[in-house]
């Protein structure tokens, strides 16, 4: 594929997506790339239902092929809380600081051997002649009661994989793309591309 557009501003998911992508899509753009371009209103109940709007605005806007992720933290203490609020789980415009902090808080009471969690991540594909694809993720693991390591954003510094004794935060960006569950995702996209569909 020669030009695929990402509907993201966020830098550090856009490199996680060119790395899986080399070699099968030529240039990988994001939306800060298109000036004008909007940020979507996530209002969908599920995560496919963000990243299928999502893919499906930048796609109208670009006239490229488009791909879009809606991916969040799920955690059992907290009935899949934050989920598709993750990015805003402490209000709108949150930095990951404050989202990590109100996760801290709301686990406060929660024992070390109830603090299960997992990564999800739904990536949608759609394409100006009408194709539209979702591919899906998982990873587990265990949320801690402070952060650890200086890579990744969002949760990663709290989110001990499954395992693996290193959080999110502590994997090398191979590693992460290998087991990640935005790796896992854009693993099956990348196989979709090499069949020529």
């Amino acid at each position: 594929m020669r030009e695929l557009v990402v509907a993201t501003r966020n830098r550090g998911k856009l490199k996680e997506i060119q790395a899986v992508l080399e070699g099968v899509v030529e240039v990988v753009r994001c939306a800060a790339d298109f000036p004008g371009f909007s940020e979507t209103i996530e209002d969908g109940l599920t995560f496919q239902e963000n990243a299928l709007k999502k893919a499906r605005e930048a796609m109208l806007f670009t006239s490229l092929p488009a791909l879009a992720d809606d991916s969040g933290l799920v955690v059992d203490a907290l009935d899949g809380r934050p989920g598709v609020y993750s990015a805003r789980f402490a209000g709108e415009g949150a930095e990951d600081a404050d989202n990590n902090q109100r996760l801290l808080e709301e686990l406060a009471q929660v024992p070390a051997g109830q603090r299960q969690g997992a990564f999800m991540c739904v990536l949608a594909f759609v394409t100006p002649d009408g194709i539209e694809q979702v591919f899906s993720g998982r990873v587990g693991g265990i949320i801690l009661t402070s952060g650890r390591g200086d890579g990744g954003f969002g949760y990663d510094p709290l989110f001990l994989v499954d395992g693996f004794n290193r959080t999110m935060a502590e994997l090398s960006l191979q590693e992460k793309n290998h087991i990640s569950h935005r790796g896992q995702a854009l693993q099956h996209f990348r196989a979709f591309l090499e069949q020529g569909r």
